[in-house]
C-alpha cells in the first residue's frame, strides 16, 4: 500500500510553496527550448506577444506540473527524492493544488489563444493533457515504456514557440520535437538508475525497476544512438547553418560517449556511485540547453 501524505491541517502555505508544485527547475528548460523555437523560427513576431507566448507555456508547463503533484501526491511522499515537495510535506492541501493547476492551465491556453493565436493554443492545450493525464495519469502507473511515450510531453515546447511565431506547422518543429522526444528516455532513465529503489519502494514500473538494470542501460544505447543523426538533421534538411550542425555533431557525440559508458559498465554492488549514470544525467541537461542555444546563434550567424 502506498504511503499516503500527512492527514493533519495543513501548515500556512506562501507563494514559495505553489512555486513549487510547478517544478521551476524543469519549467527552466520548457521555457527556454519554447523561447529557442520562437526565436529560431523564420518569421518574427512583435516582442509582447513573444513574451505572451513564452509566458503561456510557462503556465502551461507548471499547471501541467502542479497537477502532477496534486495526483502523486501520495506516491511523492513515499519516494526520498519528492519527500520534501509542498503536498507530502503538508503545507498545501490537495484541493488548493488542483485549483491553482487548474486556473493556471485555463489561463494559459485561453490567452495563448486570444492574444497569439488557436493553433498555438492547442498544441498548448495537447500538450498539458498529455503530461497530466495520459503520462501521470495513465502511462506512469502501469507501463515501463511511461517515459517513452509520455517524453512527447516535454517535447511539445519548441514546437508551440515556432508555431507562435509563424501560425502553422512545417518540417522544422517536428524535428525540433522528435528531438527532445528521443532525449528523453536516456535522460529520464540515467536518473531512474540511481533512485531506482525509490521507485520500486512506491509501486511505479520505471524501466530499470521492471526490466532490470542492464535492459535499461542497453535502451540508453539505443536511444542515444538514434538521437546524434536526429539531432544533425535540422542541418542536413538546410533548416540550419554550420554552427548548429557543427555543434549538434560533437555535443551528440559526447552524449552517445557517454551514454556508452553506462551501457558497458557492470555495477560492483549495491553501494556503487553510479557515477556514470549521475554524469549522463548531469550532461544531459547541459546538452539540451546548449542544442537549443546553438539553433538560436545559427539563426543570427552567416557563415
Amino acid at each position: 500500500m502506498n504511503p499516503t501524505i500527512p492527514a493533519s491541517t495543513p501548515l500556512p502555505a506562501d507563494w514559495r510553496d505553489l512555486l513549487a508544485l510547478t517544478k521551476p527547475r524543469v519549467m527552466s528548460l520548457v521555457i527556454f527550448t519554447g523561447l529557442c523555437g520562437l526565436i529560431a523560427a523564420p518569421e518574427r513576431i512583435h516582442p509582447v506577444l513573444a513574451f505572451t507566448a513564452i509566458l503561456c507555456i510557462a503556465m502551461g508547463a507548471g499547471g501541467a506540473a502542479a497537477l502532477n503533484q496534486w495526483w502523486e501526491a501520495d506516491l511523492d511522499a513515499g519516494m526520498k527524492r519528492t519527500s520534501k515537495r509542498p503536498l507530502p510535506q503538508g503545507r498545501l492541501d490537495r484541493t488548493t493544488a488542483r485549483d491553482f493547476a487548474g486556473v493556471l492551465c485555463a489561463a494559459s491556453v485561453f490567452l495563448m489563444g486570444f492574444a497569439v493565436g488557436w493553433l498555438a493554443a492547442a498544441i498548448l492545450a495537447i500538450s498539458i493533457i498529455y503530461y497530466a493525464v495520459v503520462y501521470t495519469i495513465w502511462l506512469k502507473p502501469r507501463t515501463p515504456q511511461n517515459i517513452v511515450i509520455g517524453g512527447g510531453a516535454g517535447a511539445f515546447p519548441p514546437l508551440i514557440g515556432w508555431v507562435a511565431a509563424t501560425g502553422h506547422v512545417s518540417l522544422m518543429p517536428v524535428i525540433l520535437f522528435a528531438i527532445i522526444f528521443f532525449w528523453t528516455p536516456p535522460h529520464f532513465w540515467a536518473l531512474a538508475l540511481f533512485v531506482k529503489s525509490d521507485y520500486a519502494k512506491v509501486g511505479i514500473p520505471m524501466m530499470p525497476v521492471v526490466a532490470g538494470e542492464k535492459s535499461t542501460r542497453r535502451q540508453i544505447l539505443v536511444y542515444a544512438v538514434l538521437l546524434l543523426p536526429l539531432s544533425v538533421l535540422p542541418w542536413w534538411i538546410g533548416g540550419t547553418g554550420a554552427v548548429y550542425g557543427v555543434s549538434a555533431i560533437v555535443l551528440s557525440s559526447l552524449f552517445l560517449a557517454l551514454s556508452a559508458r553506462v551501457a558497458l559498465r557492470e555495477r560492483t554492488g549495491e553501494d556503487d556511485a553510479m557515477k556514470p549514470e549521475k554524469q549522463l544525467f548531469a550532461y544531459s541537461v547541459i546538452y539540451l540547453f546548449a542544442l537549443f542555444a546553438a539553433l538560436v546563434v545559427d539563426r543570427f550567424v552567416v557563415i
